[in-house]
């Protein structure tokens, strides 16, 4: 998976797409890559900014409105010809309500990750907490071998990282995340002298991915 650092990525939006989903007052989005779309909203949407741009009040003194305030003052705007350059680190907190909806995966707070929002991620990672495999192993297992978008913001001095996990091929994901636990558990049986017995627990979860181990999921 790829990381979208806001506090480095540009969002490169055409002027005459952004100026007529401005004047149609219609609620519109602005996704990650730079595109204009328009509600319904998809679910595979990861978005930069999500509204709709109020009309001038009736005896305002001017005709149209500053590009540069259009989407508010959390957002950084260059006006570049045909372009406008945006940076939207400073609406991290509203671009995260916008996005969890349709993330697998929230750290964006300090608890860390405490689920997957598909279930049959979820189910595999209840299961692996059984073998002390936390949702984050999962989840950076995920990010080196999957496909797919990580949204965050992450600074270097002092470390600062948060983030929403987007899967391209949740299928994919699925599997990898799947073989990753079914493959710990094993080592750790063969390995670790505390998994020489097991709690009524283990014993389920062993189960539960032995049994899954000639058909992943899907």
């Amino acid at each position: 998976m790829k990381k979208f650092n806001l506090f480095k990525e540009i969002i490169i939006v055409e002027r005459a797409e952004l100026l007529r989903a401005a004047s149609s007052q219609k609620k519109f989005a602005i996704s990650h890559t730079g595109e204009i779309v328009y509600e319904p909203f998809p679910p595979t949407l990861i978005s930069v900014f999500e509204g709709s741009i109020p009309p001038l009040p009736a005896l305002s003194s001017t005709t149209s409105r500053p590009i540069a305030s259009m989407l508010g003052d959390l957002y950084r705007i260059v006006e570049d010809d045909d372009r406008i350059l945006i940076k939207a680190a400073g609406a991290w907190q509203q671009i995260i309500g916008w996005n969890r909806p349709r993330s697998l995966y929230d750290d964006t707070s300090g608890d860390g990750i405490d689920r997957f929002a598909d279930k049959e991620l979820e189910t595999i990672g209840w299961h692996a907490t059984e073998f002390s495999i936390t949702y984050r192993d999962i989840v950076e297992h995920l990010e080196a071998a999957t496909e797919g978008i990580v949204l965050c913001i992450e600074q270097e001095d002092p470390y600062r990282f948060s983030g929403l996990g987007f899967p391209a091929d949740i299928a994919q994901t699925r599997q990898a995340g799947f073989a990753y636990c079914a493959g710990t558990i094993e080592k750790k049986l063969l390995e670790d002298p505390d998994y020489a017995s097991l709690s009524d627990d283990e014993e389920e979860a062993l189960a539960y991915f032995r049994e899954r181990a000639g058909n992943a999921p899907e």
